[in-house]
């Protein structure tokens, strides 16, 4: 039973993949943009950077062309400005909280890259926190 059941999650990754999955977008997008805007200022290199990561991964990259993630992530920036808007973009990580455990730390790399563009600050780590908790996963370990 459980390799029908294995083969039927691979199809079903497979086909979600090249539809889109709208909740791991919007987490990743989310992610990126309270990092993003962590520090106060919206750096163009870490808008390439958290582009560049999510184009890298293989169900975003299937489901979503540049354009659409990066209208997404203008939105996710937008709403990061304020407090409100960062816990309505906490909201959409801890949507995918459920999610094996693989997809859940793509998103928090994806986002911890961005951070790294030219060191983290201690703001950036306060992101990087609330995201990982948001996620389930230990931040100190994925980033070491």
């Amino acid at each position: 039973m459980s390799l029908v059941q294995a083969v039927f999650g691979r199809f079903k990754q497979t086909v979600t993949a090249y539809a889109g999955d709208d909740a791991l977008m919007r987490a990743a997008v989310s992610a990126c943009a309270n990092v993003i805007v962590a520090d106060g200022e919206v750096a163009g290199a870490e808008f390439e950077a958290a582009l560049k990561g999510m184009l890298a991964d293989p169900v975003l990259e299937k489901g979503y062309d540049s354009l659409m993630l990066e209208e997404e992530l203008y939105d996710g920036i937008g709403r990061a400005r304020t407090r409100a808007g960062r816990m309505q973009n906490i909201h959409f990580i801890e949507a995918i909280a459920d999610r094996p455990t693989e997809q859940r730390q793509s998103v928090f790399l994806i986002a911890a890259d961005v951070a790294d563009f030219e060191g983290i600050s201690s703001s950036e780590h306060r992101a990087l926190t609330e995201v990982a908790g948001a996620l389930g996963l230990d931040r100190d370990v994925l980033l070491s």
